[in-house]
């Protein structure tokens, strides 16, 4: 990484000067003026040497002499470095030779990660809140496996517990209800009918112990027509889970470990639930084993987290949830640091933001469940209307209404910072000239349109047939500085479990290519640079694919 090399001339330059280095940064510049990348090391250094910012940096920057830049100047107590030309005549020839590779690194070259998302719990419908967590956790786990790391995808999910027991309730007492509207209808009857309570309750053991035939039945076939229902989900959004863990599987092993470590960890509340003191540590109690002797998700998360391992042996555990369950896991990772600390040490929990519609906050147990399937129906109809006039076949509409219609959602979810809430905007999310994702896959499709036409004409690329915007040497174009900036975008976002870095990456470098498009015309016979252009287009449409496969988007050839 360039960045890197820039960091290491700085610390040898600031070496030589007899200059204790302190922590500072190389970063992009925000105005082009001020350089290709920028150090603040003068300012560190002001009041370690007592002398002007100014003074330092022009004192190091005379001492840096180095192919690698065309200019280093000093403003302002910054030292800003201006690139040679070569670098990113080199940069495009190394796109067009790596292709899928062009981004890769190697941070977490041997390094074995889990990812734990989307946890949709059976007899229940797929709202928002699991595509948010699908989303954020599909793009996260493609980041690390570009960046060299072997990933394993794992979802858990619940199967066990008195949400499962309001369904199969409901469904026992009408066997034409869906199992949401079963849901729904026994979480009412929990509520308020005491009678119903009771059976609910004694339906939660039943089920726990697998000690009724027709009970199991019941239950048996709605597990099934749920993990059926996911897959096709899960198909949509291009995620392929490596395993399933059911809490049925580690209830009983995490009512074992809470009580190994009553008296140590635990202790008995005054129902005779065992409860984790969080006070002690700053934190809340929350109960592990409830009063009627049943491991709750807590219980079962320690066992969880001991599964994971015996499996596969993580280096790192990440976990991503709805940011709703924030302070309960800081009580279960405070337990967990007690009971295994190695494995606490190796966890990372992931809160993210809600997705709400305009109307506000969805709730299954209400019956109000935002489901994924309505709000991608409703997209899909937007995207139809907007390409209905257009001159496609019908099967090019399909797909690009279903592959637009996704993209748009995740796009969505994926520009903001992970834990930000999301008001989704219909119309902004598949806008084809802004910050959408149908905008990104657009401009893609402009620029596979550049391609397909310069193969008809029968003009090859060519990157080393260099030159820049409109004929001349003068200056590097905009386009192929930004693609320069790829891998850096990639490292970023493994660095800071942040896959919007790579969004608004991808969102500057589609507006840089469109302004190139504008201001140029590619595909030239008579134009000797044409070749080059060629090229420049082709480099785009790399990293475009490179970047949408990193955010599980996916891009139809026409729009």
């Amino acid at each position: 990484m360039i960045k890197e090399e820039i960091r290491k001339i700085i610390e040898v330059a600031a070496k030589n000067l007899g200059i204790e280095v302190p922590d500072f940064s190389v970063e992009k510049p925000k105005e082009a003026a001020h350089g290709d990348y920028s150090t603040n090391i003068a300012l560190a250094l002001s009041k370690q040497l007592k002398k002007n910012p100014n003074e330092i940096a022009k004192q190091i920057a005379s001492s840096i002499i180095n192919k690698l830049f065309k200019k280093v100047e000093v403003v302002g107590g910054f030292i800003n470095f201006f690139l040679d030309d070569r670098i990113f005549n080199e940069n495009i020839k190394q796109v067009l030779k790596e292709k899928n590779k062009f981004g890769k690194n190697t941070v977490l070259k041997n390094k074995k990660v889990i990812i734990e998302y989307t946890d949709p719990n059976i007899l229940k419908e797929f709202h928002i809140g699991h595509l948010m967590s699908n989303t954020i956790g599909e793009s996260i786990s493609r980041i690390f496996e570009f960046q060299g790391a072997s990933v394993k995808r794992m979802c858990y999910q619940s199967d066990v517990g008195l949400g499962i027991a309001k369904a199969v309730f409901g469904k026992i007492k009408n066997s034409l209800y869906s199992w949401q509207d079963a849901y729904v209808w026994g979480t009412k009857m929990y509520e308020e009918d005491e009678s119903a309570k009771k059976q609910i309750t004694e339906l939660n053991k039943k089920i726990f112990e697998r000690s009724d035939k027709i009970v199991n039945k019941i239950y048996d076939e709605g597990k099934k027509w749920s993990l059926k229902y996911f897959d096709g989900i899960y198909q949509k959004l291009g995620t392929k889970f490596d395993q399933l863990i059911f809490e049925s599987q580690v209830a009983d092993a995490g009512k074992k470990i809470v009580q190994e470590y009553i008296g140590k960890v635990f202790e008995k509340g005054k129902n005779g639930a065992i409860i984790f003191k969080g006070e002690n540590v700053g934190l809340h109690t929350r109960v592990f084993i409830n009063a009627e002797g049943l491991p709750t998700y807590e219980a079962k998360e320690l066992a969880l987290a001991k599964e994971k391992y015996k499996k596969y042996k993580y280096d790192q555990s990440v976990v991503i949830t709805g940011n709703e369950v924030n302070e309960y896991f800081k009580v279960l990772m405070a337990a967990m640091s007690e009971i295994f600390p190695e494995l606490q040490k190796k966890t990372k929990h992931i809160g993210h933001g809600m997705m709400r519609l305009p109307e506000g906050k969805m709730s299954s147990r209400t019956g109000k469940v935002v489901t994924f399937e309505f709000l991608l129906g409703e997209v899909e109809k937007l995207v139809q209307e907007k390409i209905a006039g257009r001159e496609l076949s019908e099967k090019e509409k399909i797909e690009i209404r279903e592959k637009v219609a996704v993209g748009a959602l995740k796009y969505s979810i994926l520009k903001q910072s992970i834990g930000c809430d999301i008001i989704y905007d219909f119309e902004k999310s598949i806008n084809f000239q802004g910050d959408s994702g149908p905008y990104l896959q657009y401009s893609l499709a402009r620029a596979n349109s550049v391609l397909s036409k310069a193969k008809t004409e029968k003009i090859k690329c060519d990157a080393n047939m260099r030159m820049h915007t409109n004929n001349t040497n003068a200056n590097v174009s905009d386009l192929e500085k930004m693609m320069r900036s790829f891998p850096e975008a990639v490292e970023k976002a493994g660095q800071e479990f942040e896959p919007h870095i790579i969004v608004l990456y991808l969102t500057e470098l589609a507006r840089e290519f469109n302004n190139y498009y504008a201001q140029n015309k590619i595909v030239d016979k008579d134009d000797e640079f044409s070749p080059y252009k060629i090229a420049l287009a082709q480099a785009f449409t790399q990293i475009m694919k490179n970047g949408f496969w990193l955010l599980g988007i996916q891009a139809p050839d026409k729009m």
